[in-house]
């Protein structure tokens, strides 16, 4: 990036143009709990992308398994392609086989495994929010959340437990099938990353909440490994300390947004000079949008290809990074 020299050829055009063929691997469309609005459904952002020429989104819900929700869309919604997967929230008990087993035969097929979002021990155990300005936990404020904490997802070192080792086979067996590290802290995503080319699983994905908290030697590392580094415009801006999307059914549990602190850190610019360092080659870029606070998943994307172009980054490591990328995730290549 060249500095203090924007960069010639950005348009409202040019972004559009960018989003022919793309495909978002993040998409929270509804529904959701009554104290997370959505912004779309499964049916109005699959036709939004489409409309927008996009080739395929990816839906992720922290409830259920959306490939049944890719399923019903892809029967609804023509000349488009969604899908879906399975988080590992408590709500299916944590780390758990059974769900796993179940999704890869589920609808369409779960195309993921994440391990998990809200549930994993690393963002639940600071899941908190400001109490007389100073941001707590919840297992402090209330005491009977730390049950919560019970079935929360660790991957702790040493030998995988029998239930991890299971998964893992499981992923592994279907080589269609991507591995999202989930919210993790950096150190147990480095572990699975490891697991992944121990095990054969092929395809994974470092989720933008480990990227955000990981040096970049930790991220070089992942990346060289064959993991991809995932990188979501809600992480870096937008309405990114505001308290929008809530995993818990207690109101009382509300916290603020992935749950590590109240501050909003980096930027943009950021991100785009580690995907310079790290390398197109090895990430990608999507929206994780769906709540009501943001714009559509569609403007998301293009705003972040818009954001890119003005940070310097040149038209192909974009398209490589928001096409050419999840296309090989998906196998679409």
């Amino acid at each position: 990036m060249s500095e203090g020299v924007l960069p010639e050829g950005r348009s409202l055009e040019r972004s559009e143009e960018l989003l022919g063929g793309a495909i978002d691997i993040h998409v929270h469309a509804g529904p959701h709990i009554f104290s997370s609005p959505r912004r779309v459904d499964p049916f109005q952002a699959a036709i939004q992308a489409r409309d927008a020429g996009m080739r395929a989104i990816v839906y992720m819900d922290v409830f259920e398994m959306s490939n049944g929700t890719a399923w019903l869309v892809n029967r609804a919604v023509p000349d488009f392609k969604t899908y879906g997967g399975i988080i590992l929230n408590t709500v299916y008990g944590g780390m758990n086989p059974r769900a796993v087993k179940t999704a890869l035969s589920y609808g369409d097929g779960a195309k993921y495994v994440s391990f998990g979002a809200h549930s994993t021990y690393y963002q639940a155990a600071r899941e908190g929010r400001l109490v007389e300005g100073v941001f707590t936990p919840l297992s402090e404020t209330y005491p009977e959340f730390r049950k919560e904490l019970e079935t929360c997802i660790s991957i702790p070192e040493g030998p995988p437990s029998p239930e991890l080792d299971e998964m893992l086979r499981l992923i592994a067996s279907h080589p269609h099938v991507y591995m999202i590290t989930g919210h993790v802290d950096v150190p147990e995503a480095m572990r699975l990353v490891d697991y992944a080319e121990e095990y054969g699983i092929e395809r994974v994905v470092v989720s933008s909440a480990v990227v955000k908290e990981a040096g970049l030697d930790q991220l070089r590392h992942m990346a060289d490994k064959g993991a991809y580094i995932e990188y979501t415009l809600a992480a870096y801006t937008h309405t990114t300390s505001i308290p929008k999307t809530h995993y818990y059914v207690e109101r009382e549990y509300a916290s603020i947004d992935e749950g590590m602190s109240g501050g909003v850190g980096g930027g943009v610019k950021e991100a785009a000079e580690q995907m310079e360092r790290i390398g197109a080659e090895s990430c990608i870029i999507c929206t994780d949008f769906g709540v009501y606070t943001l714009p559509t998943p569609v403007e998301g994307l293009r705003e972040f290809i818009a954001c890119l172009m003005d940070m310097g980054l040149p038209d192909e490591d974009i398209s490589r990074m928001v096409k050419t990328n999840p296309e090989k995730l998906l196998g679409l290549t």
